[in-house]
């Protein structure tokens, strides 16, 4: 199963989740960042119809995969700034 980890960082003046080395949109807070990557951690999650995919891999060859539509991936939010993004009490 392919696993897929979001991590929470600082990006642009604000917060943004980071799949890999691509960001998302910048937020003001942190906590917003962090509601957007469960939001796309929950639509990681919805099931689709059966197809067939076609990818470019690592190497540059093109392939084709049967998808099931059920197989989804195993997703994880990394948030190692949690106590940064919050204002101090």
């Amino acid at each position: 199963m392919v696993k897929i980890i979001y991590e929470i960082v600082p990006h642009d003046g604000g917060w943004a989740y980071r799949l890999g080395g691509a960001y998302s949109e910048a937020f003001p807070t942190h906590d917003q960042a962090l509601e957007a990557a469960r939001i796309v951690m929950q639509e990681q999650q919805v099931g689709d119809e059966p197809v067939t995919i076609s990818y470019q891999d690592e190497s540059g060859r093109w392939r084709e995969e049967y998808s099931d539509g059920g197989d989804r991936p195993e997703v994880e939010i990394v948030d190692t700034f949690a106590d940064e993004g919050r204002p101090q009490a």
